[in-house]
């Protein structure tokens, strides 16, 4: 498949052309942690990349520009619904702030609406605009659920996010099955444990 165009790249992930983060910066950094590490950066194998590993944290971090009026882009719809949404089993790819390690997983994300419903394809959007930043798994849940809250102005929000961690599988404890798993219940999810037992029960059931 053929990479992006830059303005492809920018409307994909709703970026300001003047925002995007100094590639040049990057670019002379890597080459730095090349030569530091014993390796040759004019070498035909690494030329291209610095270049590569600058685009590439463009992608990666591009929740960092995401603008969330654009994200969102008026698809709050009114409904007279007012039982539980849920989208489960949203994948995301995140790097862990203590290491820049990848960590990845699924998102479950649920909302008690209040005469108003986001579009089915936003929500995984909300998941990642903050999963495309230097992150802990623990931020990441709160801010998703607390964005979704404020959005559509839910009488209640519930997250659960299930992560595996780099840093852990590839160094440090070397664990390759451990999994975090980190919730957020905010509202009714918190406060009527009958809508938090069927969250927690359609969780488990994917």
């Amino acid at each position: 498949m053929a990479s992006p165009t830059d303005e492809q790249f920018l409307d994909r992930y709703d970026l300001d052309p003047h925002s995007v983060h100094d590639r040049e910066t990057i670019e002379n950094a890597v080459r730095d942690i090349l030569r530091s590490v014993g390796e040759d950066p004019d070498r035909e194998g690494l030329l291209k990349t610095p270049d590569r590993v600058a685009r590439m944290y463009g992608e990666l971090l591009a929740g960092y520009t995401t603008d969330p009026e654009k994200l969102i882009n008026g698809a709050i719809f009114e409904v007279e619904y007012s039982e539980m949404v849920l989208v489960r089993d949203i994948e995301f790819y995140s790097l862990c702030e203590h290491h820049m390690l990848p960590f990845i997983g699924h998102a479950h994300v649920a909302y008690m609406p209040e005469g108003k419903v986001l579009g089915l394809s936003k929500i995984p959007r909300v998941v990642d605009m903050f999963a495309r930043r230097l992150q802990v798994q623990e931020r990441m849940t709160t801010q998703i659920a607390e964005f979704l809250m404020e959005a559509v102005n839910a009488s209640g929000v519930g997250v659960v996010v299930e992560g595996t961690h780099m840093c852990s599988m590839m160094r440090g404890v070397k664990k390759a099955n451990a999994r975090m798993v980190t919730s957020a219940l905010l509202g009714s999810f918190r406060e009527n444990e009958k809508t938090r037992a069927e969250f927690l029960s359609l969780v488990r059931g994917s």
